[in-house]
């Protein structure tokens, strides 16, 4: 099973704003930079409970009929989510992973500050698409934490598009 992020940050590396809001990755008018193509690879979303209650704030489920897991260890309300396909799990990375792979899931997209975090750290994370916003905002929800040892990544490709944005993509070595 392959995990991968995709994710817009300022270019101070932050997710979101202390509130949560995203407001700062959309600047102006930008062109496409993949993600549907992306989104259409993978056949589970893998979130944390905080993106999971943001989410909730957009009104319409974005996600549409893809199978998508939210983790959290309390109770979750998923009365308000039509026609979406949610489920809760809880667990560390590593056996969220096992319960994907035992359900034939074969690529999962995964999503939030601490969920990312958290997967990097375990090692369960195998390619980041990090698309950096031309903006910086000082203060919010970092991409990245602290790691338990250096994380080797390679770099597979960075592309720059017309409104600014500049995003790298990275592969990342397995046994680590």
């Amino acid at each position: 099973m392959k995990l991968s992020v995709f994710c817009g940050v300022s270019v101070d590396g932050f997710l979101a704003r202390p509130d949560h809001s995203l407001d700062f990755l959309e600047t102006g008018e930008q062109e496409p930079h993949g993600f549907e193509e992306f989104y259409n690879s993978v056949d589970v979303v893998v979130i944390g409970r905080k993106t999971f209650d943001v989410v909730l704030t957009f009104g319409e489920w974005p996600y549409g009929k893809k199978q998508v897991v939210v983790l959290s260890s309390n109770p979750l309300n998923f009365s308000s989510i039509k026609n979406g396909v949610v489920e809760q799990m809880s667990g560390e990375p590593s056996e969220v992973v096992t319960q994907l792979k035992a359900r034939n899931f074969k690529h999962a997209y995964t999503d939030g500050g601490i969920t990312i975090q958290r997967f990097l750290s375990s090692g369960m994370i195998d390619r980041m698409i990090v698309t950096r916003v031309p903006i910086l905002i000082g203060t919010g929800i970092p991409l990245f934490g602290p790691i338990p040892h250096d994380i080797t990544l390679r770099h597979l490709a960075t592309r720059t598009f017309k409104g600014g944005l500049v995003q790298s993509e990275y592969e990342l070595s397995a046994n680590q």
